[in-house]
Parts: C-alpha cells; sequence; structure tokens
C-alpha cells in the first residue's frame, strides 16, 4: 500500500537571480514557462533567501538546516576537494527523511566537501583547500565521507561547481572512471585540474536530468515516498549553453543557461505526470544564491538578473541572496498564490520534519522555521534572519528592517570622517536599499545590532 507522505523534489540552481524567471520579472529576457507554470499551479514566495550570497554556506545550511558560519567556514566557498563541511554527528535534511520512511537521493553539484584519500606517500603534499588538483588523490579509491553518509540512499553527481576539477561524474562513492587527463581550459573562469576521458562541460546538465528521472522512475514504482535533492550546475559560470539550448533566450549564453534549468524543470515535471505522482508530490525550485550580472558575453543584454534589487551575488544587499522559490503541491496549496512573508530556502528542513511529525532537537536544524502554516494559508512563523556575504560581512533581518553590519556589500568598507558605521534600510518602501536611516534610526540600529549579537550567541532565530 502506498505511503500518504509527500514527496519532495527539491531543484536548486547555481546562481540564479531573482529577476530571471518571467514570473519574477515580466521583463526578462529568458523565457521560462515550466517555472511560470509551477506558479501558476503553485506557491511563489517573493521574500525568500539563501542563508549567504554564495552557494557553499548557503547549501550547508539547506542540508543541515544550520547557518554556514556557525561552521569552521566563515567566509568563502569550498573547492572540489575541500573537505567535507557536514559534521558526521549532526542531522541532515535527508537523514532526517530516510529515518521517517523515506527512499532518499541526491543528482547534481555536492560542493560541501568529501573525504577523498591520496596517493601513498602524499598525504603531507595535499592541500584539500587548493581549488587546483595537482594530482595527490587517489581516485581509485572511494570516497570516505560524501552524500552517503549524510543520509542519502544513492548520489550522482560532481564534487563542486561546473569550473572545479575533479571535472569527473561521481556515483555513489566512486568517480566514474580515473581524471588523469588534464583539463582543457576553455574559459578564463575555470580552474586548472584533471578530468576523465568522456567529459563535456556541456553535457552535464543533461546527463543529471536522465538521472534524475531515473531515480524518480524507480522511487515512483516503489512503496516508499521519496526525497530527491537536485542541483543543476547552471547557470553558474562559464556558462556554455548545450547546442539545443543556445538561442533559446535574449541574455546570451548565461541567459540560455537559466533556460536550462527551467528545461530541467519541465522534464522533472512531465516524469512525475507520467507517473501519475504529481498530486502528492511538492516540487521546489529555487537557487543557491543571487546572480552575477548578465556579462559573461561581453555586455548586460539589457536584462536584469536580480531585478531591481541592489547587489550581485556574493553581497549581503538582497541581490545577493533574495531568489525565486516556488513550490507546488496540489493535495495541500492552493494554486496561482503569492506570500510575502519572510522565509529562508533551508526552512524546507524545519517544514518537512513537521510534515513527518518528527520533533527535532535543540541542536538540530536550529536556524530553521517551518513554513508548513503558509502552505496551509496562515501567517508565517518567520520574523528574522541573518544573511552573510562572501567575505563574512553580516546582515539582520527583523520584520521589513534590515541592518547592515558595515558598509558595502561584500568586503567592507572603511567608514569617512563622521558618516555612518553602518548600513539600515526600511525594505517596505526602499525595496532597492537606496536610502541608508542609519543615523535617522539611531535607536534601531542599536536594538538591530543587539539582536545580531545575541542570536550568533543563542543559535535562535525565534
Amino acid at each position: 500500500m502506498k505511503n500518504n507522505k509527500p514527496n519532495l523534489i527539491f531543484i536548486m540552481a547555481d546562481d540564479m537571480g531573482f529577476g530571471d524567471p518571467e514570473c519574477y520579472n515580466p521583463d526578462s529576457k529568458i523565457p521560462t514557462q515550466n517555472m511560470n507554470r509551477l506558479a501558476e499551479k503553485g506557491l511563489r514566495f517573493t521574500d525568500a533567501h539563501a542563508s549567504s550570497a554564495v552557494c557553499t554556506p548557503s547549501r550547508y545550511s539547506v542540508l543541515t538546516g544550520q547557518y554556514c558560519w556557525r561552521t569552521r567556514r566563515k567566509m568563502g566557498v569550498n573547492g572540489g576537494l575541500s573537505l567535507p563541511l557536514i559534521d558526521n554527528t549532526r542531522q541532515t535534511i535527508a537523514s532526517m527523511l530516510k529515518n521517517s520512511g523515506y527512499r532518499t537521493g541526491a543528482v547534481g553539484k555536492w560542493h560541501v566537501g568529501l573525504h577523498w584519500q591520496v596517493k601513498e606517500g602524499r598525504l603531507d603534499k595535499f592541500d584539500p583547500e587548493n581549488w587546483r588538483d595537482e594530482g595527490y588523490v587517489d581516485y581509485a579509491k572511494p570516497i570516505l565521507d560524501g552524500p552517503l553518509q549524510h543520509g542519502f540512499d544513492s548520489f550522482f553527481g560532481i564534487a563542486g561547481s561546473i569550473d572545479m576539477p575533479p571535472y569527473a561524474y561521481i556515483e555513489n562513492d566512486r568517480t566514474l572512471g580515473i581524471p588523469d587527463i588534464p583539463k582543457k581550459i576553455y574559459y578564463p573562469q575555470q580552474k586548472e585540474g584533471f578530468q576523465t576521458g568522456d567529459w563535456e562541460d556541456t553535457e552535464v546538465d543533461m546527463v543529471f536530468t536522465e538521472k534524475a528521472c531515473e531515480f524518480i522512475d524507480a522511487a515512483a514504482d516503489g512503496a516508499q515516498p521519496f526525497f530527491l535533492y537536485l542541483t543543476p550546475a547552471s547557470p553558474h559560470r562559464p556558462c556554455q549553453p548545450p547546442k539545443f539550448a543556445t538561442g533559446k533566450s535574449k541574455a546570451g549564453n548565461r541567459g540560455d543557461m537559466v533556460w536550462l534549468v527551467d528545461w530541467v524543470l519541465g522534464r522533472v515535471m512531465d516524469k512525475l505526470d507520467e507517473k501519475g505522482i504529481a498530486e502528492n508530490t511538492i516540487v521546489i525550485i529555487t537557487s543557491d544564491n543571487g546572480a552575477r550580472p548578465c556579462d559573461v558575453d561581453g555586455e548586460m543584454w539589457n536584462h536584469k538578473t536580480n531585478g531591481d534589487l541592489r547587489g550581485y551575488k556574493c553581497d549581503v544587499w538582497d541581490g545577493g541572496h533574495r531568489v525565486p522559490f516556488i513550490l507546488r503541491w496540489p493535495a495541500q496549496v492552493k494554486a496561482a498564490t503569492v506570500s510575502d512573508d519572510l522565509v529562508g530556502i533551508f526552512d524546507t528542513f524545519a517544514t518537512m520534519a513537521e510534515i513527518n511529525g518528527v520533533a527535532l532537537a535543540d541542536n538540530q536544524c536550529e536556524d530553521g522555521v517551518s513554513f508548513l502554516p503558509i502552505l496551509e494559508g496562515k501567517e508565517g512563523l518567520r520574523k528574522d534572519m541573518v544573511h552573510h556575504s562572501y567575505a563574512g560581512m553580516f546582515a539582520y533581518r527583523q520584520d521589513n528592517w534590515k541592518l547592515i553590519d558595515g558598509l558595502g556589500g561584500n568586503q567592507p568598507l572603511a567608514p569617512v570622517i563622521n558618516g555612518p558605521t553602518g548600513q539600515l534600510f526600511d525594505l517596505a518602501n526602499d525595496y532597492s536599499e537606496k536610502d541608508n536611516l542609519w543615523f535617522e534610526e539611531q535607536e534601531r540600529a542599536k536594538l538591530l545590532a543587539k539582536n545580531l549579537e545575541d542570536l550568533k550567541r543563542t543559535k535562535r532565530v525565534i
């Protein structure tokens, strides 16, 4: 007999901005018919945020429900060779759902660290934080710590971003083939390292899509509910679309890569319809952080990747971390609804725990807040949130007020004489963060600064 717990498919693009999908930006130069269709049949969040303005920390938070700045990763991102960031004692959304009877699978970019084995006699020379692959890793040996150790029954993907070595697919705990061929660097953003003989940059998300559909096929025929964590490599640089995606947008190669993400979503939605399981399957599409400018091809293409938000990927301004977040669940959520409630994409963990009746310990998913009430047509519970830049700047959001602890958007800038030392914005009246009310609202700024410091110590949002 089929279990009535909802399936979950969580799709997280790499660097897709708030202004990329047409359902968020009517002036978008990128056709996104499948995201539009998902929004028409589900719920579109307008105030959803990644926990960070860059990928590794935001992905860590989605998997664990914890802000990444509470770990050793205080700024920056992992490389493809970096050590695991998730502690072996920490519950993940995958392990929680697996313990709740789910079949769990991850397909796509991992990027929160793997425990590679090193060739004999070279351990003292191996620097896992060096993004270049110097030939020290023994790819013939299994990975000792990866998705399988953190709640996933299966994994097919890559170690880091599309521009990071090793350039090889990983199935469960082994690379498919040995990456021992020096990578041809076609694009300036790629990093030197090794690839397998069959590696093609343009085919990665096509392969991921096929593997995701295979997982859905097999899981839909079983008795368990399932969780698929699907993380395409697009539209992250170097932005080289496959031939069938080339020219699909009016925003150059990067725009075509956003179109490719939409294509991935469409294939997944079609597969759910084919298997007859769309009604009780939660489908989410979002992004790990905001977008870069649409200038990969040397021009902007008259396309605002983050809409009218200030800032880009890496920034603590909203353009760095406010992201598209669309959810469809026909069995529960009314079609064509919009929520302006504050949510984190990393709140999905707490939400699925509540749906499954799982009581979370105080030291698990401590920064997540369930948004199940929103799915039930009620007011959301989250009232505040911490934002974080690539270089480690903090911001604190409470209701419609946002405090940035410093000047600038990513790297803190030195204050000028008699000038403000931080930034304070009223997002209800200043969506684009243009008017700094630091001096006009000094008492509010002090209160928000205190709340931020208290939150760093207490590890609780509400």
